[in-house]
């Protein structure tokens, strides 16, 4: 079909436009050879004419099928070109927000300024292991195809990242990294992947800076080798770096930055350790200040330098040598400050004491005044002489700039040699991926000798990259043997000759720079001369003499030779460098120093790196070396060829990055910025390529698939090729558009949108046949209906018409008389009311004119008792004024008289006359008190007298007074409670005349109050009662709205205990799922530990001839729970001693004791530090109570030693027994002598009975001598406190009665006191030890009793508990005596300590003898029980013996079926200790699931491993017991170790493992196991043995093996999911595949190799049958089942999640169907209740919301309600990815999508895009007791344990 024909009405164009760059139109009219316009219409409606060229003729570019919009890989669109792919990047872009798209082999990548949710280790193990087509592009993909193709084709790879600034290069690049270091891991525990990740940071901090376009943009290019081993893994990494842009570190334009590590520093110059640096602000500076923006917004370089410090620690630069970086850095800043002053135009000068330039030669270790000269001074040398000039002030500067720069790189390039040292593995490298992140084509306004390299640098490798297209596309036409010509293709190699070859443009650089008086002029000249009109590619601008423009392959860029001599040659002062080398600094001289003889840690990286600085090396004085005479433009030539030469040797992956807008805004699209990068990446000549080619190709199942409409049934034919053919040929007349390749056919451009539009073209009309049929037949079917329903309504309206009459008629009738009877009721009680309202008003107007006449009498009368009391209040007034008036005249005469009277005195107190008066009087009181004092000095004689007669008889008294103390004591008391209580009545008597009083006046208050409130009552009764109905009505309301607030209550409170339940389950799964993923890391750090233990057994651990050595840490690795058992054997010499091989230690049981020992040992020490210290402080006063002690000890030892000969004696007593019953059995006695009832067997019966009774006497009497010690120690103990506590009372007395008898008479009283004190303490002394003593004797009569009712409960009791039950009565003894001791002792913790010692040294000894007397029983109870075996074999000899020959010849014989008795099993297996290994060699290690699962019982080794547990616990063998768990336990887990991937072994054990365990429970003899069994296998329980912890063991090791099969199913089931559930059409015919591109997916049409849906399903089949056959729980397979079926929906929806092509309509559909059979299984399989399904509802959810509609608001809430188990980043993912498969389809809208979004933003869940996959559920295992009988089980031969018996 010619392309003309194309050119319909309808079809769709692009046509160019100046601002997006393309347009979309559609024709109006169809496109006739020779029209020179076309008729469009754009997308706004708008229509235009478009011109075609005259001269071309070209038609515009034709659209794509909308289908095709937004495919993964460009080279899947039909129509290649530019227009398609932009608008492809755009949709992708804008409505889909993704940023990968393919381009062939390219991978383009959009930078969406902004953090996607994408990079996380979820998306890292999606895409971990799949093929680089089936999942939606990623940088993750790009390195795991180069990761596959290094192991896969053992060849080198090679990813290379280019772009823009801040297209994203450096972030896609760090991406790359760290899929390798997260996929691969490190081969050795030095955690390499964490140091290749480490070095970003660093590399960032010093060769990163803020420009315009970027705020982290790499301003050096470099390329990681990342180095992997023989198994692949990571074992270290090296960087070349290219072309380090020194001019940064002295100038940065507006809005730009220099380095990071500058501001970095300066944000931390407050730290203590960087304050001698004297740094400040970044404003401060020169060298950070210049671009007028020190910030980054989000950016903090203070914690931005905490993490380059880390990173430097990481990779082995130390601290001092991290402070030696930051010293240089620091110093360049300080550099830049220096300030140059002009001296005169010819020279400058630094001013004196500069303080800038004083801190750098401080932090350099140089000379100030060397560094002052040269900076404004160079040394000029010619042949003759050697002379110093200066330099002016332009020149020092420049000169000071390039010292700074020349400094930076050299630490730069020593920094990027510590770090490939750091990177670098001892381990020789097998492999190396590499990354290079290198700058994209550029061109700005003003380019220079940077942009130069750079895009010399892209030419090369477009060049290698249009080389490998055209290789690749050479191969596949060759594999597919189709003919085809020679691409014509852009060769780039003219314009790399023009700048390398010889007489280029760098040659001749090269040449300049070594002309004496060469300039950028004169190189100009030569430049125009050599290559102008002589190349294409090389032009000379018209108003330019000083510039040339190059043509590159991406455009032409115009390049000013300013500068190009002098950053070639990169020239710094050499006296300035020999300033520096002279250093004391000694990293310093170290950047300076010759490579060859550097003490960096790395010698220079392989292949080199190129810098822009020129290393300057000294020889000898006065020369340089020739290797510094090389140019940069020769270095980074040299270097490219190498790199260029290292890729070519590689295969190589490419990863162009796009930079959407300048503005940095997240996901805006600028069309022009994003053309032009595509055509300066390579990407539009890869379309380009491809499309000159065949493009589109498809395999034959595929094309047969999708355009089986377009074929009729005689076409279809069994050979798929033959038929595509046949088709093809009618189809497409041209046969040069299609070729048939061995497995594809390969199309033109624009050939699929043909056919597709034909495929449409047939689906429309048959569209249209089945509408034009359906709407028929729905329209015939809708008159039909129509017709039955007119009936039907005619025939019941008539019916209804007719009912309507009758009943007119009857209700007629009825009215008339209604109304009769109506209007005379109306009449009537009209009258009635007219009536009463007559008699009503006659009453109530005589009633208001009594009322009236009442009121106006009332009036009258009130007026005239007014009128009196006002008369009388009047009156009143009147008398009290006169009154008062009188009154105070009389005042005023009264004070008149008085103050004349008061003169009077006045004038007479003055005379003499009184005065004599008043002495008369005096003179009488003098001679009285004379009088009185002589009296008093004769009493005084009298009262010494008898003072001297009292002093003479008190010693007579005293002891009268003494006796009459006590009396005095009591009548005092008495008088003092006698006073007291008068006091106290008198009071109360007061208070009572006090109430009295106001008792009284209340009750007049209250009897006024009480007439009031009887008023107010009677007023308020009937208001209650008003308000009483009112209330009840409230009261009804508040009962009905209280029932429904209690039924919304109840509901509320059953809701919230519900989500309360759900929530305490969801923490108790949360809590199980963390502990069994300790058990999981527990595990793997034991395979880890084994795995290095043999590999060290295999490198280090080499037997010797003639020594066997075990190692010692053997099984170490086990379970923490494993129980240690060691076996001590006899020492043959001293060697064997050492080879002795220690049983497998239990951590936990390991750890616990060691802490208790630890306790103990603390207290120990604690307690014997103690006991030191007070050892001297007791020691007088134990010296006091040693005579006693050592009485009572005395009588203890003795009555002790009493009791032990008597033990002992008895002992022998039974040991003689037993020497005479060996006698009596060994010798020979006569047939009969044995049997029941002989002597002998009497005698044996008879010391058997008294050995036994002697026994629990021994035991009994133990007891008690126990009981008698604790007794007498507590007797003695108070007994010392008396004896101390009597001296101290004598002591008091004598202190009381010295020293104040001389004062009795004046201190009586005080003595008195204090009698009464002391004899009061006295009391209270002796009631408190009289209350404890009766307090101890009570609790001894308690004791007593309890010891006698346990003596006599434990004389009921077998032997067994008997001991037991003693033990234990002891132990709770001894603990409560503890306890009071401690309470007791607790002021005293010396003696609690004494307490304490004595204490635990009789425990000791009473234990040892227990423990004697134990082992003595043991061995009595064995000897009985071998004297009794051998008595009943005598017994059967002897009953054998009495039968004669020849009564058993002479007997005939019958044939009489003898019944054989059978022996009364115990559900019991004994077996020796030596054979337990052959026991787990042969049940456990050796033992084939296979055929125990299919001939035997369920559970069979579990069964006969308790059997054996159950005899060692019957026997009381601790020991046995523990190593038969110990070695069943690693039995298992070294049959897991060694064939863990075999299915039915995990699930084999994981059944017995499980079985073992629900036996340990239910005959463990608890209440809660025992309630399921039966009385006889209650009787097997077990009785020695508490094994709970054990199994707590096996549940743990349970755990471990259901994790183990789960990973294992996981692993069988992984390959099938993907294919199964989603690329097989279960559903033939209903998807269609759509067109791919050069990243091929595995075709979704199910082959030969492929899984189905029915794969799955056997699988599962196989499975379940497996688990049934080894007797798995019911319980257990459903858990496991949840877990497959969780596996299932969660890699099938996170496919979907990353696979555009499958969200679609038709796959909706297919997933609902494959969902459907998977419920089906369950149901057949009754497994509905495991809540397997409810795992698949994320799933099924997905599949519903691609089937749903998509547009309105209603659909947005339908799919917000629906999909409650997505998250808000699955929903909007499936709706983004969401695809059209056919033209009948439509896309979701962005305002849909962001419709969803809004209403799901309070949504609270996590941001995680992907399902956990490795999530697996909490196991239990639910008690599953046994019905099986122990005694009924055989063990069958086959299992090779003869060995065992049954007991």
């Amino acid at each position: 079909m010619a392309a003309s024909e194309l050119y319909t009405k309808h079809a769709r164009v692009w046509i160019p436009d100046a601002e997006e760059v393309w347009k979309s139109a559609e024709l109006l009219k169809d496109y006739k050879q020779g029209d020179a316009l076309l008729q469009l219409r754009l997308d706004d409606g708008t229509d235009v004419e478009h011109k075609l060229d005259p001269k071309t003729k070209n038609l515009p570019h034709l659209r794509n099928p909308d289908i095709l919009v937004g495919e993964n890989d460009l080279t899947a669109l039909s129509y290649l070109h530019e227009p398609a792919i932009l608008h492809n990047l755009k949709v992708r872009f804008m409505d889909s927000k993704l940023i990968y798209t393919y381009c062939g082999i390219v991978l383009v990548a959009i930078n969406p300024y902004e953090t996607l949710p994408i990079y996380g280790a979820d998306i890292i193990n999606a895409y971990s292991g799949q093929n680089m087509g089936d999942m939606d592009p990623h940088i993750f993909a790009v390195a795991e195809e180069s990761y596959k193709q290094m192991a896969r084709d053992e060849r080198n790879q090679s990813i290379i990242v280019s772009g823009e600034s801040g297209a994203g290069k450096t972030v896609s690049a760090k991406y790359a990294m760290r899929y390798f270091a997260t996929v691969s891991g490190s081969a050795s525990e030095t955690n390499v992947e964490e140091k290749v990740l480490a070095s970003n940071p660093i590399m960032e901090s010093i060769g990163n800076a803020k420009t315009t376009r970027n705020d982290n943009s790499s301003r050096f290019g470099k390329y990681i080798e990342i180095g992997f081993d023989k198994k692949y893994q990571i074992i270290g990494a090296n960087m070349r770096t290219y072309l380090l842009e020194k001019s940064r570190v002295v100038f940065q334009a507006d809005d730009e930055r220099n380095y990071h590590i500058f501001y970095q520093l300066c944000a931390s110059a407050q730290l203590p350790e960087l304050k001698v640096l004297k740094l400040g602000q970044a404003t401060n500076f020169h060298y950070t200040k210049q671009g007028r923006s020190p910030v980054i917004d989000g950016v903090d370089d203070a914690k931005e330098m905490v993490n380059t410090r880390h990173a430097c620690t990481l990779l082995g630069i130390s601290e001092p040598y991290q402070m030696g970086i930051f010293r240089i850095l620091a110093a360049i800043l300080h550099l830049g400050n220096v300030e140059i002053k002009d001296r005169d135009s010819d020279s400058s000068i630094v001013p004196p004491n500069n303080a800038h330039l004083t801190v750098f030669c401080d932090l350099m270790g140089v000379t100030y005044q060397d560094m002052s000269q040269w900076l404004c001074h160079k040394k000029l040398k010619t042949a003759a002489e050697t002379y110093i000039k200066p330099i002016p002030k332009l020149q020092a500067v420049n000169a000071r700039d390039a010292l700074a720069k020349h400094i930076y790189a050299k630490l730069f390039d020593w920094i990027v040699d510590h770090v490939n040292k750091a990177l670098r593995s001892t381990v020789s490298q097998n492999s190396f991926i590499g990354v290079l992140d290198i700058y994209g084509f550029e061109t700005f306004e003003i380019n220079s000798f940077e942009q130069f390299c750079i895009n010399y640098a892209n030419e090369k490798l477009q060049q290698q990259f249009n080389m490998h297209v055209f290789k690749l596309e050479q191969e596949e036409y060759m594999k597919e043997q189709i003919p085809w010509t020679l691409i014509d293709f852009y060769d780039n190699q003219p314009c790399i000759n023009l700048i390398e070859a010889k007489m280029g443009i760098l040659d001749l650089l090269d040449e300049e720079c070594r002309m004496p008086k060469g300039s950028d002029d004169t190189w100009a000249q030569k430049l125009y001369n050599t290559h102008l009109n002589k190349c294409a590619l090389f032009h000379k601008p018209r108003l330019s003499n000083k510039a040339f423009i190059i043509q590159h392959f991406a455009d032409k860029v115009e390049y000013q030779c300013d500068g190009f001599l002098e950053k070639n040659k990169d020239t710094v002062n050499e006296e300035q460098i020999t300033v520096l080398k002279t250093s004391k600094f000694e990293l310093l001289v170290e950047l300076f120093q010759d490579e060859e003889k550097a003490t960096t840690p790395t010698g220079p990286p392989p292949g080199g790196r190129t810098r822009l600085s020129i290393k300057q090396t000294k020889t000898r004085p006065g020369q340089t070396s020739r290797d510094h005479k090389k140019t940069v433009g020769l270095q980074f030539r040299n270097s490219l060829q190498l790199l260029m030469d290292t890729l070519n040797a590689t295969t190589p992956h490419y990863v162009r990055c796009i930079k959407p807008n300048d503005n940095k805004h997240p996901f805006t699209f600028d069309p022009s910025r994003a053309v032009q990068q595509l055509r300066a990446c390579g990407v539009l000549e890869t379309i380009r390529i491809s499309a000159a080619g065949f493009p589109s190709r498809w395999t034959y199942q595929e094309f047969f698939s999708r355009y089986r409409v377009l074929m009729k049934q005689k076409d279809v034919l069994n050979d798929r090729r033959l038929t595509c053919r046949n088709v093809l040929e009618k189809l497409i007349k041209d046969q040069d558009k299609y070729q048939f390749g061995k497995t594809k056919i390969f199309f033109r451009a624009g050939q699929v949108a043909y056919l597709e539009k034909l495929r449409a073209d047939k689906l429309r009309v048959a569209c249209i046949r089945i509408q034009k049929t359906i709407r028929s037949w729905l329209l015939r079917k809708k008159y039909l209906r129509m017709r039955s329903a007119a009936i039907t309504i005619q025939r019941y309206v008539r019916g209804y018409q007719a009912r309507c009459l009758a009943k007119f008629l009857r209700r007629t009738q009825a009215a008339i008389t209604i109304q009769k009877f109506q209007r005379m009721y109306r009449e009537r009680k009209r009258y009635r009311r007219m009536q009463a309202a007559s008699l009503v008003v006659q009453c109530m107007l005589r009633a208001y004119m009594a009322r009236q006449k009442y009121q106006a009498m009332l009036r009258e009368h009130k007026t005239i008792i007014i009128q009196k009391r006002v008369r009388g209040w009047l009156a009143r007034l009147y008398y009290k004024r006169s009154l008062e008036a009188v009154v105070y005249l009389q005042c005023c005469i009264r004070r008149m008289r008085a103050r004349r009277e008061l003169k009077k005195l006045k004038i007479e107190a003055r005379s003499v006359e009184h005065f004599k008066k008043l002495n008369i009087g005096m003179e009488n009181k003098i001679m009285q008190l004379q009088r009185k004092v002589d009296e008093q000095q004769k009493d005084k004689k009298a009262m010494t007298e008898r003072l001297n007669s009292l002093a003479n008889s008190y010693s007579v008294e005293s002891e009268k007074l003494r006796n009459e103390v006590e009396r005095l004591r009591l009548t005092e008391e008495e008088a003092r409670n006698n006073s007291n209580r008068i006091n106290t009545l008198l009071e109360e008597l007061a208070r009572l005349k006090k109430e009295l009083c106001d008792t009284q006046r209340d009750k007049r208050i209250i009897e006024e109050w009480a007439d009031t409130y009887k008023m107010e009552t009677e007023q308020l009764v009937a208001e209650l009662k008003e308000q009483n109905s009112l209330l009840k009505i409230e009261k009804d309301d508040l009962n009905r709205l209280i029932q429904e607030q209690n039924q919304e209550m109840t509901e509320k409170m059953e809701k919230a205990l519900a989500e309360e339940t759900k929530q305490l389950e969801c923490e108790l799964n949360e809590e199980r799922s963390r502990y069994q993923n300790l058990l999981t890391e527990h595990r793997r750090l034991e395979d880890r530990h084994d795995d290095l233990k043999e590999e060290m057994t295999l490198m280090v651990n080499i037997p010797k001839p003639g020594h066997r050595r075990t190692d010692s840490t053997h099984s170490s690795n086990e379970s923490e729970y494993t129980y240690n058992s060691e076996f001590a054997e006899p020492e043959e010499n001293a060697q064997g001693a050492e080879d002795v091989t220690k049983a497998p230690l239990d951590m936990s049981l390991f750890l616990k004791l060691q802490k208790r020992v630890t306790e103990l040992e603390q207290e120990k020490q604690s307690l014997q530090n103690e006991l030191d210290k007070k050892e001297e402080q007791a020691y007088r006063a134990r010296a006091r109570e040693e005579d006693e002690q050592n009485r009572v000890r005395g009588a203890e030892l003795e009555y002790e030693s009493l009791k032990r000969q008597e033990l002992d004696s008895e002992n022998k007593k039974l040991k003689n027994d037993l020497n005479e019953l060996r006698k009596a059995l060994s010798e020979k006695s006569p047939p009969g002598v044995t049997a029941p009832g002989s002597p002998a067997y009497k005698v044996i019966m008879e010391q058997l009975n008294s050995s036994n009774e002697e026994l629990e006497v021994r035991k009994e009497e133990v007891l008690i001598l126990r009981s008698q010690l604790v007794s007498q120690k507590e007797a003695i103990h108070q007994k010392q406190t008396m004896t101390e506590a009597m001296p101290c009372m004598e002591d008091v007395r004598k202190m009381k009665d010295a020293g104040e008898i001389t004062q009795a008479y004046i201190a009586l009283k005080e003595s008195n006191r204090l009698l009464e004190s002391q004899l009061q303490t006295l009391r209270k002394s002796h009631e408190n030890e009289t209350e404890v003593l009766r307090e101890e004797l009570q609790s001894v009569k308690e004791d007593n009793n309890r010891q006698q009712q346990l003596l006599a409960q434990n004389l009921q009791l077998p032997p067994e508990a008997r001991i037991e039950a003693s033990l234990q009565h002891e132990i709770t003894r001894l603990t409560n005596e503890n306890l009071y001791f401690e309470e007791l002792y607790a002021d005293d913790p010396t003696k609690y300590q004494f307490y304490r010692i004595s204490l635990y040294k009789r425990i000791i000894d009473l234990m040892e003898q227990l423990e004697k007397q134990d082992k003595t029983v043991r061995k009595l109870k064995k000897q009985l029980k071998v004297f009794a075996k051998k008595i009943g074999e005598l017994e059967v000899s002897g009953q054998m013996e009495n039968v004669s020959p020849g009564q058993i010849i002479d007997e005939p014989i019958h044939p009489v079926n003898i019944p054989r008795k059978e022996k009364d099993f115990q559900g019991m297996l004994e077996y020796k200790k030596e054979d337990e290994s052959k026991l787990v060699k042969n049940l456990i290690l050796e033992l084939k699931p296979r055929g125990v699962a299919v001939n035997l019982i369920p559970g069979l080794p579990a069964y006969i491993l308790f059997m054996c547990l159950r005899h060692a616990d019957y026997v009381n063998d601790d020991q046995k017991v523990r190593t038969l768990l110990t070695s069943t336990i690693n039995g298992i887990k070294k049959i897991l170790k060694k064939r863990g991937d075999d299915y039915e072994t995990v699930s084999f054990w994981l059944s017995n493992t499980c079985r073992f365990l629900h036996c340990l429970k239910q005959y463990s003899g608890e209440e809660s196991f025992m309630k399921h069994n039966t009385p006889r296998q209650n009787e097997h329980c077990l009785s020695n043995f508490d094994l709970a912890e054990y199994r707590q063991v096996l549940s743990d090791l349970a755990i471990q093996i259901y994790q183990q099969l789960v990973k294992v199913m996981e692993n069988i089931l992984q390959p099938m999911i993907v294919s199964g559930m989603l690329e097989h059409e279960t559903i033939q015919g209903v998807s269609g595949v759509k067109p791919t591109g050069l990243r091929k997916r595995t075709s979704s049409i199910a082959d030969e190799g492929t899984y189905t849906l029915d794969s799955i399903l056997r699988q599962l089949n196989s499975f379940h049958s497996t688990m049934c056959q080894h007797g798995t729980d019911p319980e257990l397979i459903k858990q496991v089942v949840k877990q497959m079926f969780y596996i299932i929906g969660a890699v099938t929806l996170n496919n979907l999640l990353l696979r555009k092509d499958m969200c679609s309509w038709s796959k909706g559909m297919q997933i609902r169907y494959n969902v459907s059979q998977l419920e089906e299984w369950l149901r057949d399989k009754n497994l509905m209740t495991s809540g397997a399904k409810e795992t698949l509802e994320p799933l099924i959810q997905a599949a519903q919301l691609l089937q749903v509609k998509k547009k309105t608001d209603e659909d947005a809430e339908a799919i917000c309600s629906m999909c409650n188990a997505l998250s808000t980043a699955q929903i909007v993912k499936v709706l983004n990815l969401y695809t059209p498969v056919n033209e009948f389809e439509e896309r979701v809208s962005v305002a849909f999508i962001r419709t969803i979004q809004i209403r799901l933003r309070d949504r609270k869940e996590s941001p995680q895009l992907l399902m956990d996959t490795k999530n697996i559920y909490p196991v239990t295992f639910p008690f599953n007791p046994s019905s099986l009988a122990l005694e009924t089980i055989q063990i069958p031969s086959s299992l090779n344990l003869l060995f065992l018996t049954r007991v």
